[in-house]
């Protein structure tokens, strides 16, 4: 499966929790079946990356952090 279909609706670049664990986790007062945008996600990701088990991130996750580190932070992590 091509990780832009696991990761984010195409139409609206919003992204499933549940496809990613970790998120899922830094969001459980949410919605099992929620989104968020990617700039609201990698801000989820900024505000509990204490609470983020790096040694359990999949590989699709990690590409996902990545990529909105790249894309919306400037390269750059703020935590």
């Amino acid at each position: 499966m091509d990780i832009h279909q696991v990761e984010m609706d195409q139409e609206t670049n919003m992204i499933r929790l549940a496809d990613f664990p970790q998120l899922r986790l830094i969001t459980w007062n949410r919605r099992d079946d929620g989104m968020v945008d990617e700039r609201e996600a990698l801000a989820i990701y900024e505000r509990n990356w204490r609470f983020v088990d790096q040694a359990r991130l999949d590989e699709s996750e990690k590409a996902l952090i990545e990529r909105l580190v790249q894309d919306l932070g400037g390269g750059r992590m703020n935590v």
